[in-house]
């Protein structure tokens, strides 16, 4: 079971693990068990990639979240011609280690969301009416 919430729900937590899996997921576990993570649910006629990761994950590790921002942009000139939309999203992530920021590209037909989403990802007695099959 998992549970979507707001990237800033991070600030606080510390990691002990953030690793990318592949082009399309971060995963997040902290040091209290809990565990995190960010990708986009794959649809028809769109992409949504990690495009870059500047910055070392392992600032992100063994010390407490001070920052968890996201920024997105739409109104962009798409990378590839084929691409009728597009957003770039940046999440931002600090501890008192280092900066990281992750940049996600987006595109679709535009009729399909080039959203990322943060899962929570939930034990079952953890769960509440507000929880998501997995």
């Amino acid at each position: 079971m998992a549970q979507r919430v707001n990237f800033s729900d991070l600030v606080g937590k510390t990691m002990i693990s953030v690793e990318q899996v592949g082009k399309d997921m971060i995963v997040f576990i902290s040091n209290e068990g809990e565990r995190w993570e960010m990708y986009h649910e794959q649809d028809c006629c769109e992409c949504v990639t990690i495009e870059d990761i500047c910055g070392d994950l392992s600032d992100l590790e063994n010390a407490p979240l001070l920052r968890a921002v996201e920024a997105s942009n739409s109104d962009c000139d798409p990378l590839y011609t084929n691409d009728n939309s597009c957003t770039w999203t940046f999440y931002h992530l600090a501890t008192i280690k280092g900066h990281v920021t992750i940049r996600w590209y987006g595109t679709s037909n535009g009729y399909y969301s080039e959203k990322v989403e943060l899962i929570k990802v939930l034990m079952p007695d953890d769960c509440e009416d507000d929880c998501i099959a997995n």
